[in-house]
């Protein structure tokens, strides 16, 4: 399971809402004064997280947490979402390729650039379906762990009608 700490920002009956940091894969490097993440990271500002999370602790407003999501979740979503639209991207044009001599062009370009575009809306449209389905898929959410001890609740003021969507 990947864990993280976070802070519950609203609750929905079982369900809660938490923020976390976003946090880059390097950020404790050695090179982190020549490297682009960390450039990029200083333009772009420290961006939070939100996400919704089962929770059997009854964690609080305010509160700390640690929460979790499992590796295959992670695993499946990743594929998902990077490697489905490329290979539908590449198979659209392979096709194009071979079936654009077929259909009386001349050279295969046209039909492979078409085809491949037409993969890829056809993969983003995929995955959007997916995102969806995994959403009321309890394996892909998040899971909160535990309370963290000493994290007394903080009050929190912000507008959280916008978090669920409603």
């Amino acid at each position: 399971m990947i864990e993280e700490v976070g802070r519950v920002v609203a609750r929905e009956g079982d369900r809660v809402w938490i923020e976390a940091e976003r946090q880059s894969s390097c950020g404790g490097c050695s090179a982190a004064s020549g490297c682009g993440t960390q450039v990029l990271k200083g333009v772009f500002g420290r961006r939070s997280l939100r996400l919704p999370a089962d929770d059997t602790t009854n964690a609080q407003v305010g509160e700390q947490v640690r929460f979790g999501l499992r590796e295959e979740a992670l695993l499946r979503g990743s594929l998902a979402v990077y490697l489905l639209p490329l290979l539908a991207l590449m198979g659209g044009a392979l096709l194009g390729e071979v079936l654009g001599p077929q259909w009386g062009w001349g050279d295969s370009e046209g039909p492979s650039l078409v085809l491949g575009g037409l993969g890829l809306a056809a993969g983003f449209w995929w995955v959007r379906g997916f995102g969806r389905a995994a959403g009321r898929d309890g394996r892909f959410r998040a899971v909160v762990l535990e309370r963290l001890q000493g994290a007394a609740p903080v009050p929190f003021h912000r507008d959280l009608s916008k978090l669920s969507g409603k």
